[in-house]
């Protein structure tokens, strides 16, 4: 996780956004959470943060994406990871923080939780902490249910809240190409209290009160087959996000048609990650989308989680 042995006053880590190629969503708990069951795959769309010392605990964010919501004060996890390794550590001074970001905000794939993993490696390394794994990945539960994949990357099933991972055997490469939105993003709270008013009347089908990964997802990451996969992927979200954002349906359907295996709404939305056999067809595929006026990334997973990054 950490990568390598670090000295010196900078370091930089590297993070991945994911997508869920799994999501269902179980009923709404007493305490307006829900459990689920998620299979994430770890994509190469990365966040990057440089961590230096400092006398206080600081932040600057910059990015290729929008980043005016982008907070920089304690709501921002990654300098809430920063300060969880200083009292974990008892590290006595402060940090500065340069988070340069390339996974949309609010678009469903995990960005501001990469920032916090990056935070806890960056800082567990310049300070020579050597807090371990399971450390860092106890403080990462602390920070939300996508902050400890975002640590470990690769494929792996989260149940619970979504932080109770299990690593997951994916053979080879899969390959998607990612579809952004210039548009505001969409709260994931708000994507939740949504489905949970739409699963509230007749016409839907209620949540599931154990929610389990079909173990058809899991035999075709084993091999590999993005075919097998194509058939299986679901988000339960995608359904409120869709009823939140009609327009993303359009474009659901133009990568479905230009050759996609599949499209589905990454997380509580509203980038939409589509599958594809094999690279060249992702290039062609986004060369299609592209031409038809969306900002289209290729992509391919699964990547390491937060790594130091040398030089």
């Amino acid at each position: 996780m950490t990568g390598l042995a670090v000295t010196g006053h900078r370091v930089h880590v590297r993070a991945p956004g994911k997508i869920n190629v799994f999501f269902e969503v179980g009923d709404v708990q007493d305490d307006g959470y829900h459990d689920v069951a998620s299979a994430y795959q770890a994509v190469s769309l990365y966040e990057d943060v440089w961590a230096e010392h400092s006398d206080e605990f600081t932040i600057a964010v910059s990015g290729t994406v929008d980043v005016s919501g982008v907070p920089e004060d304690d709501r921002n996890l990654a300098l809430r990871a920063a300060r969880l390794v200083a009292k974990e550590a008892g590290h006595t001074g402060g940090v500065h923080l340069d988070i340069v970001k390339h996974v949309p905000v609010a678009g469903g794939m995990g960005g501001g939780s990469a920032d916090a993993a990056a935070a806890l490696v960056a800082c567990d390394a310049l300070w020579g902490a050597e807090l371990g794994t399971a450390t860092l990945l106890r403080l990462a539960a602390r920070l939300g249910a996508d902050v400890p994949f975002s640590l470990l990357g690769g494929t792996a099933i989260g149940t619970g809240r979504g932080d109770q991972l299990s690593p997951a055997l994916a053979k080879g490469r899969f390959d998607w190409v990612i579809v952004t939105s210039d548009d505001d993003g969409l709260s994931t709270p708000a994507v939740y209290a949504h489905l949970d008013e739409l699963r509230s009347r007749v016409d839907v089908v209620p949540a599931v009160r154990a929610p389990d990964v079909d173990p058809a997802v899991l035999q075709a990451l084993r091999a590999g087959d993005a075919t097998a996969l194509a058939e299986r992927v679901r988000n339960d979200l995608q359904l409120a996000a869709l009823s939140l954002r009609p327009d993303l349906r359009d474009a659901l359907e133009l990568g479905e048609a230009a050759g996609a295996l599949a499209g589905l709404v990454s997380g509580s939305g509203p980038t939409l990650a589509f599958l594809a056999s094999e690279p060249e067809s992702a290039l062609e595929l986004q060369v299609s989308l592209a031409a038809s006026g969306y900002r289209a990334l290729h992509v391919h997973g699964p990547v390491p989680g937060a790594r130091v990054v040398a030089g």
